[in-house]
């Protein structure tokens, strides 16, 4: 994997001489600090955009997202050119800024993902809720009008959730009084309920 460079590098012993001095020397060492040029990079870029297309192609699922990140690879290492101390190097450095771009796209999208808000719970209408307001006090009426052992083995067994045993020790009455008492109970509920009101 290529290393760009974040700023050019000196040779060890060897000092960076003021620019006047190198162009009085005739120094061609600076070829090494100037990077690749614009032209080589725009050649490159040209040449192998279509291999570049497709390794983004490879990363991401749409084809407009992997045009983007081409060119923006092109851009950053347009911007880097400089660092680019090899210009033989170029495409390895245009592959390898399309791989991170594509990685930061998919990172992106995914914690985008993450942070849309989860959709509303299916909501009761206002009517729905009025209607189950309704029928709630219409049970409880109904509830009212039993003998008051029906009304408290139905209210142990079904809203409380006991079983027939917890019942009956809970009332402390047999298990088959709570079996009576509770069929004779529903009958009467669905007799209240059933009836106009």
């Amino acid at each position: 994997m290529p290393v760009i460079a974040p700023w050019p590098t000196t040779r060890p012993g060897k000092l960076p001489a003021p620019r006047g001095d190198a162009d009085q020397r005739g120094d061609s060492d600076d070829s090494a600090a100037t990077g690749t040029s614009v032209d080589h990079l725009t050649e490159t870029y040209r040449a192998h955009y279509r291999s570049l297309l497709g390794l983004a192609a490879l990363l991401l699922d749409d084809t407009a997202s992997c045009e983007d990140v081409v060119q923006e690879a092109f851009i950053r290492v347009h911007s880097a050119r400089n660092r680019v101390r090899e210009p033989e190097k170029t495409l390895a450095y245009l592959r390898q800024t399309v791989v991170n771009l594509s990685r930061s796209a998919l990172r992106r999208r995914i914690i985008g993902l993450k942070l849309l808000s989860k959709p509303m719970p299916d909501m009761a209408s206002a009517e729905e809720g009025a209607y189950d307001l309704l029928e709630r006090d219409e049970l409880i009426r109904a509830m009212r009008g039993l003998q008051r052992r029906q009304r408290e083995v139905l209210v142990l067994r079904y809203f409380a959730d006991m079983t027939e045993a917890q019942v009956a020790e809970t009332l402390g009455i047999s298990l088959g009084s709570v079996k009576a008492y509770g069929s004779r109970g529903i009958a009467a509920l669905r007799v209240a309920m059933e009836a106009p009101a």
